[in-house]
C-alpha cells in the first residue's frame, strides 16, 4: 500500500504543479494584454474627488414627481409625453397657496444645496476646481450652441453648402459595403480616393452650385432679418458689404430725414409768417 500511496501524492503533486504554472501563464497573458491603466496598484491607492452635490428641484419638477405615479396608474394606456402634458395643465391651474409647498421645499433644498457646494468646493484642490470650471464653461457653451442651433431652425436659416465628397457619400451610401456607418465611410474613402480627376468633376460641379444655392438663400434670409429686427444674425462680412444697412443704420436715417424735415417746415412757417407781417405794415 505504500507505493500506492505514494504514487497518488506524486500525481496530486503535480496536479497542482501544472495548475499553479497554468495560473501564472493565463495572469500574465491577461496582464499583457490588459493596458497598463488597469494593473496599476498605486491608482488604485489614489483617492479620487467625491461627485459634486446635485443641484436640486425646483416647484414644478417636486409636484411631477409627485404626480407621476399617480397619473400613470390613473392612465395606464399614457404614454410619458401625455402624463407630462396632463402634469403641466394641473400646475397651470393650481393656485399661489397650493403651489407654496412646492415652492418653499426647493427654496429650502436651494439654500441646504449652497451649503453643500461650498463645503465640496472646500475639499477640492485648486487644479481640481480649475477642472471643474472649465467643464462647467464647456456645459454652458455647449448649451448655449444648442439653443442657438434650434432658433436659427426655427427662423428658417438656409442649410450650409456640401463638399463634393459629402454628395459623393449620401449618393451611395446606401449601396455601401459595409453593416455600420463607419465601415461604410471607411470603404466610401477608399473608392473616393481611387476615382480620377474626371470621374469627381461632376461631383464639384454640384457642389458649385450648392454654392451658390447657399448664397442666394443667405441674402433672401439676412434681409428677412434687418427687417424682423435681428440684426445680430447677420454675418459680418455681410454687413462690412457696401450699400448694405443694418436696422440701427435705417433708424438712424429716417430719424435724420424726419429732423431735416421738420427744420424745413419750422424754416417755410417763419418765412410765411415774415410775409404776412410785411404785407401788413406795408397797409
Amino acid at each position: 500500500m505504500a507505493p500506492f500511496s505514494l504514487m497518488t501524492a506524486g500525481v496530486s503533486w503535480l496536479a497542482k504543479s501544472f495548475s499553479v504554472l497554468s495560473c501564472t501563464s493565463s495572469l500574465a497573458r491577461c496582464t499583457s494584454v490588459l493596458p497598463a491603466t488597469y494593473i496599476n496598484p498605486v491608482r488604485c491607492l489614489c483617492v479620487q474627488p467625491s461627485p459634486p452635490p446635485k443641484r436640486p428641484l425646483n416647484g414644478y419638477l417636486r409636484y411631477f414627481m409627485q404626480q407621476k405615479p399617480l397619473v400613470s396608474r390613473n392612465n395606464p394606456d399614457y404614454k410619458l409625453g401625455d402624463v407630462t402634458k396632463m402634469i403641466a395643465r394641473e400646475w397651470r391651474a393650481m393656485g399661489t397657496e397650493q403651489k407654496r409647498p412646492f415652492e418653499e421645499a426647493a427654496l429650502r433644498a436651494r439654500e441646504q444645496f449652497k451649503v453643500e457646494v461650498k463645503k465640496y468646493e472646500a475639499t477640492l484642490t485648486s487644479g481640481q476646481l480649475l477642472q471643474q470650471t472649465l467643464e462647467k464653461k464647456r456645459r454652458i457653451a455647449k448649451r448655449k450652441a444648442i439653443r442657438k442651433k434650434r432658433e436659427l431652425n426655427t427662423l428658417g436659416k438656409p442649410k450650409g453648402t456640401r463638399a463634393p465628397f459629402n454628395i459623393y457619400w449620401a449618393e451611395h451610401f446606401e449601396e455601401a459595403q459595409g453593416t455600420t456607418m463607419q465601415a461604410k465611410m471607411i470603404f466610401l474613402s477608399e473608392v473616393w480616393k481611387k476615382m480620377t480627376s474626371q470621374q469627381k468633376q461632376v461631383y464639384y460641379q454640384l457642389a458649385e452650385d450648392d454654392q451658390i444655392r447657399y448664397k442666394n438663400e443667405m441674402k433672401v434670409w439676412e434681409q428677412h432679418m434687418m427687417e424682423i429686427g435681428r440684426p445680430d444674425l447677420i454675418r459680418a462680412s455681410t454687413k462690412k458689404r457696401p450699400g448694405v444697412k443694418t436696422a440701427a443704420a435705417t433708424k438712424a436715417t429716417k430719424k435724420v430725414t424726419a429732423t431735416g424735415k421738420s427744420k424745413t417746415t419750422k424754416k417755410k412757417t417763419k418765412s410765411s409768417s415774415e410775409k404776412t407781417v410785411r404785407t401788413t405794415n406795408k397797409r
